[in-house]
């Protein structure tokens, strides 16, 4: 029986909205991935003065968000993981729970520019496929990649959860940038 091509799309997702999802879509397809877990971080160790939204509201509106999308799924597996959330930590972690899986890096051009800053980066190299999709002013030359890295060409989705979050302290519609369930919810609880 061949291993489930499991793709590993890490973030906060304060609040997960509509480029995320089409994003683990697109690298979904373009990596031919059986599965991409949205992996809910409790905590980025490059962000961690940022404000993050409780981590399992969080993890519940990404469950909402992806009710209905065939081959994406939640997971909370870093919740459970000493923080700050390494990628390696995470990678390691995952090899040993899902043996029956392989595992793929999903990651922005921006990230990609920074990778050699992080814990472990030639040992996620050398155990791993890391998919590469393009972010705005982060340019790659597909040409400098290593073998086990691939450059994929989705498209820029002009969202961000920053614009998200701004537009619900304006007190402005987001309907148009989260799935209706998560809409509802924000609503709902005040969150933000």
């Amino acid at each position: 029986m061949s291993r489930k091509r499991v793709g590993i799309f890490g973030g906060s997702f304060n609040p997960v909205h509509f480029g995320h999802i089409r994003l683990a879509r697109q690298l979904r397809q373009l990596a031919g991935l059986d599965e991409v877990w949205l992996m809910v971080s409790p905590q980025n160790p490059f962000k961690t003065n940022q404000t993050l939204l409780d981590d399992d509201k969080r993890l519940q509106l990404v469950q909402l968000a992806l009710k209905r999308e065939k081959g994406l799924v939640a997971s909370d597996f870093e919740f459970r993981l000493p923080k700050p959330s390494y990628t390696w930590n995470t990678l390691q972690a995952l090899a040993q729970s899902f043996p029956e899986h392989e595992f793929t890096l999903l990651i922005g051009a921006d990230n990609w520019i920074s990778f050699p800053k992080w814990y472990h980066a030639d040992d996620i190299l050398s155990r791993y496929s890391i998919v590469v999709y393009p972010r705005k002013n982060s340019d790659i030359d597909v040409n400098s990649l290593p073998p086990n890295v691939t450059l994929v060409n989705t498209k820029l989705i002009p969202i961000s959860s920053t614009q998200v979050r701004r537009r619900i302290a304006e007190g402005k519609n987001i309907e148009r940038l989260v799935p209706k369930a998560v809409a509802r919810l924000i609503h709902e609880e005040h969150l933000y």
